[in-house]
Order: structure tokens, then C-alpha cells, then sequence
């Protein structure tokens, strides 16, 4: 497979209104107090997994990165700003001049992650930093939980090639997203041209129900497809009747037909059906694809079929019923007035955070197998030789560092994932299939 590289944005807008009102209005408030320069440091995690997940992914690392590169106040942000009184003139003075200065760590793009990770740990001013918020929460929210998902599905379909097709199901611009997520995840291909040109994703597709219902017969519609796109092509079967369509397929496209697809009825009777048939008619290598509302759960119930491919859509951009990952960015470190490093944290009931600057190893056993995800607070956790470091350089002094290819990204997750013990794999519900353990420096 051709490595898959994002292309860096040129000349597109301004990524600084993609955040909340209270960002700039907080901005404005610790202007006034003097507060704005104190070194602070902020931390992106999650205080639990989805209900009954055993493991988490993170994603959207690269987009992420590509926002905050477009995260500026040009002449046409300030000025809906000061036609919409958002802010005083001295915060629009200085949005004028905003950049981010800051350092940046995260675990990298395709790695696993439980409840507490610190996915990703912002180092600036307290002005730099928190200005970040709602764009980074925004990103990771949504490409993360869309990971999260396709992980599982693509977990359950022990290999066989899943297809990201759920553009109609979602906003246009959280479609190319979802598409993207879902590589990371292990989907080999979108229906998204969007996401094949921005990120050079490999896209699939064929025909639907439309395109059968359009001519007089269904035999017309096949010989049109075939003509048009060769033997080599996918077929849907089931806009009348699957066993008069799977004989109608074979006899127009002869036994080099690629595939069929199946969109309706009980998909593991059906295949069953449809590859005897098939092999009957001598197609023994026409592959079988199923879709309609597939999730992690149907495509393990389809595991001993003869099924040889999936259609995903709805239930991928959805996370799956966890359209959200839960994360939160949350002050975990600050300097006092003499510049000391003070760390802080909520107390709130059920939203409490753990203060001090953190490091992240994942311990493993001597078979490479995770044991836990250990948290050093202050200080780095010690490596005994068989562990693996997590946060890696993001932004370095205001400049993206650690941009890279969506191969990279999508290898990672095969191999993180690979680390996990063995109950990680199931899809009834559970705790965190390892533990995270904070050690204070």
C-alpha cells in the first residue's frame, strides 16, 4: 500500500473561531489581573472510558496539529470580534499579535489510552494555552471516538477489509474526519472523495439500489455496470430477489465477477446462500461484501459466514453509541507569584483532576504483554527495561514537531493494540483492560 501522508493546509482560514466565547472572555479577565503571562500547564485526558470499554484510541493528533497552525487572529477575525463587542480593545490588541510560543506533548497518533492518560500536556503562558481549549477538545472528541469504535470493528473482523461508508450519516466536514479516524483505526478504505484527496485514503464504491431500480430490468443494470467498469466490479443483489440477482450476476460478468453485495435480509444465512451458489456457478473467486448498519457486534456475529468484506457506516460515525470520548483540558499546573511551579487540581464531586505536571510509560511484561499505564506526577515513571514511553514532542517552542504520515499512525495502532492482554478483544462490557497507577515524584 502507497503511504498515506496529510497535506499541510496553505492559505486556508483562520481556525481561531472554532472555540468558545468564555475562552476570550477568560483571556480578557486575567489581561486585566496581571495573571495572563503566568507559566501554566494544561492537560487533555479522560477521567473514564465510554461505559463498558476496555480500551481506548487516540486520534486526530494530525489535525489537531494543523488547527493550531491556523490558530491566528487575522484582520477578519478581530474584526467580527470587535463588531460583536466579544472583548475590550487591549484583548484585541493583543489577539492581534497571538501566536503560541508553547510547548506541546501527546501520545502519539494510534495509540491506545485509559482513563487518566495524559494524552496530550500544553506548556505556555496561561493566556497561549488556554486560547487552545475547545479547538483540541473539539478535535480529540470526535476523531477519537470514531477510532475508539473502529478499532473494535475492525478487531472483530479478524482481518477481512473494512470499508469507512458513513458520509451520509453526519455533517459533511465530520465525514472526511470520521474517514480519517477510521484509517488510523484499521478500515482499509472510504466512500469520502473528500478524504481521499486531503489525506490520500484509498476510496471504494460501485452502485446502489438506484442504479438497478433506473433501467427496465435488473439484467440491464448489470450489463451497463460491467460494460462501464469491468468484470473486476461489485454487484448489489439484493434490490429483488438475492438468488435470480446472484445467477443474473454470474451469467452477465461471467466467473472473473469481483464481488457481490449484500444490503438487507439476515447477512450470515444470506452468505451462506450466496457462496454456494456462487461456487455452484463456478465464481469461486467472486468475494461476498456485506453492509446495512453494521457494528462491532454484527460483524462478529458474522465471523464463521463466508463473508469476505464489510460496509460500515452509521454506527462508525457515531462512535458506535459513544459519539464522544469525555475528554476534558483541565489546569493541572501553574506559577506562583515568585514563578514556582504550584501543581492544582478539582476537588468537584465526580470531576476531580489530578494536579502536577505529568509523564506516561506503558509498563510491560518481559513478553511484551500491557500491564498498566503508569502516570508519573512531577517526574518521569522508571523504565525496568521492558516499558514504553508514551508522550512524544508535538510542538516545540511554538513550531509542529511531530507531524507525520497516517501509515505511521495506522501501524502504531495495530501495534499498541496487539500489546493489550487478551480481554481487551471482548466486546461485552468491562472495565479497562489494565490499570492506570499515578506515582508522585
Amino acid at each position: 500500500m502507497t503511504a498515506v501522508t496529510a497535506r499541510t493546509p496553505v492559505d486556508l482560514p483562520s481556525s481561531a473561531l472554532l472555540t468558545d466565547h468564555y475562552e476570550l472572555t477568560m483571556l480578557q479577565a486575567s489581561l486585566a489581573s496581571g495573571t495572563w503571562q503566568r507559566r501554566s500547564v494544561f492537560e487533555l485526558f479522560s477521567r473514564r472510558l465510554p461505559e463498558g470499554r476496555r480500551y481506548g484510541v487516540v486520534a486526530g493528533v494530525g489535525r489537531a496539529l494543523d488547527l493550531v497552525e491556523r490558530f491566528r487572529f487575522d484582520d477578519h477575525v478581530l474584526g467580527i470580534l470587535d463588531e460583536e463587542r466579544v472583548v475590550d480593545e487591549q484583548t484585541l490588541a493583543w489577539l492581534a499579535d497571538y501566536e503560541f510560543t508553547g510547548d506541546i506533548w501527546g501520545y502519539p497518533e494510534g495509540e491506545v489510552y485509559f482513563p487518566y492518560s495524559p494524552l496530550m500536556v500544553v506548556e505556555s503562558t496561561f493566556a497561549e494555552a488556554v486560547l487552545l481549549e475547545t479547538l483540541l477538545l473539539s478535535v480529540y472528541n470526535h476523531d477519537s471516538a470514531i477510532a475508539s469504535a473502529g478499532s473494535r470493528m475492525t478487531w472483530a473482523a479478524q482481518g477481512r477489509p473494512c470499508i469507512e461508508m458513513g458520509s451520509r450519516r453526519t455533517h459533511e466536514e465530520a465525514a472526511v474526519a470520521a474517514a480519517r479516524a477510521a484509517y488510523v483505526a484499521g478500515f482499509d478504505s472510504t466512500s469520502n472523495l473528500a478524504a481521499r484527496e486531503r489525506y490520500q485514503i484509498p476510496t471504494t464504491g460501485t452502485s446502489a439500489h438506484s442504479f438497478t431500480l433506473l433501467h427496465d430490468s435488473e439484467e440491464d443494470a448489470f450489463r451497463a455496470q460491467v460494460t462501464s467498469l469491468g468484470r473486476g466490479t461489485t454487484l448489489l443483489v439484493d434490490t429483488y430477489d438475492v438468488a435470480e440477482a446472484v445467477r443474473l450476476a454470474v451469467e452477465v460478468a461471467g466467473p472473473e465477477l469481483g464481488a457481490v453485495r449484500l444490503d438487507s435480509g439476515d447477512l450470515g444465512v444470506l452468505a451462506h446462500q450466496v457462496r454456494a451458489q456462487l461456487d455452484a456457478l463456478g465464481a469461486t473467486d467472486t468475494k461476498i461484501v456485506v453492509t446495512s448498519d453494521l457494528d462491532e457486534y454484527a460483524i462478529a456475529a458474522l465471523a464463521s459466514a463466508p463473508v469476505d468484506g464489510y460496509g460500515v457506516g452509521t454506527q462508525l460515525v457515531t462512535g458506535s453509541g459513544h459519539p464522544t470520548s469525555g475528554f476534558v483540558y483541565k489546569l493541572v499546573s501553574r506559577a506562583d507569584e515568585q514563578g514556582r511551579m504550584l501543581p492544582v487540581a478539582k476537588k468537584s464531586k465526580d470531576k476531580a483532576s489530578v494536579g502536577g505536571r505529568k509523564y506516561a510509560l506503558r509498563q510491560l511484561s518481559p513478553e511484551g504483554v500491557a500491564q498498566a499505564e503508569v502516570v508519573g506526577i512531577g517526574a518521569e515513571p522508571v523504565d525496568d527495561g521492558d516499558d514504553r514511553s508514551l508522550l512524544v514532542p508535538l510542538v516545540r517552542e511554538g513550531e509542529v514537531v511531530g507531524r507525520e504520515s497516517l501509515d505511521a499512525a495506522r501501524q502504531r495502532h495495530l501495534t499498541s493494540r496487539e500489546e493489550l492482554p487478551l480481554p481487551a478483544r471482548m466486546l461485552s462490557k468491562g472495565q479497562p483492560v489494565i490499570p492506570t497507577v499515578h506515582l508522585d515524584s
